[in-house]
């Protein structure tokens, strides 16, 4: 069976996630992942990530997922809430579903710390995020048998 991997992403901080976006599908294609075998799901912020990977878990289409997004520190705690819940469902999906979530949510100061994180000078955390969730995906396909998710 073709592997199916969802992307999803955030359209907040858009320079930024686009080019996540960009290297998650590089990265995806670079594995042998067909274009036809990834969706790329925009939601509006990185909060909405959480709800959107539970869907796509539930949906039983998928065998990995990568979620995309940025959480730029401001002057509220609005930061610590965004970052550490999406933080905790993502988890919690992987756990619950045993589905690898690539995890390439960028938590930064700076919209420059985060432009420098995705294609800049500290590399680019979307290939990253979905070339782990894509070896999770075989590990979990070996542990669990290549079934175990549908």
């Amino acid at each position: 069976m073709p592997l199916r991997v969802a992307i999803l992403v955030s359209r907040y901080h858009e320079r930024v996630t686009g080019r996540l976006l960009d290297g998650a599908r590089a990265a995806c294609r670079e594995a042998g992942v067909e274009d036809a075998g990834v969706d790329v799901i925009h939601v509006p912020g990185a909060f909405e990530l959480g709800v959107a990977a539970e869907a796509c878990a539930r949906s039983g289409r998928y065998q990995a997922l990568v979620a995309l997004g940025a959480v730029v520190r401001g002057e509220t705690p609005h930061f610590d809430y965004v970052a550490g819940e999406t933080s905790r469902v993502l988890a919690e999906v992987a756990r619950e579903h045993a589905i690898p979530v690539g995890f390439g949510l960028l938590t930064t100061e700076t919209l420059e710390q985060a432009s420098a994180r995705a294609g800049g000078a500290a590399g680019n955390k979307g290939p990253e995020a979905a070339q782990a969730a894509l070896e999770m995906a075989g590990v979990i396909s070996r542990l669990l048998g290549p079934d175990a998710q549908a």
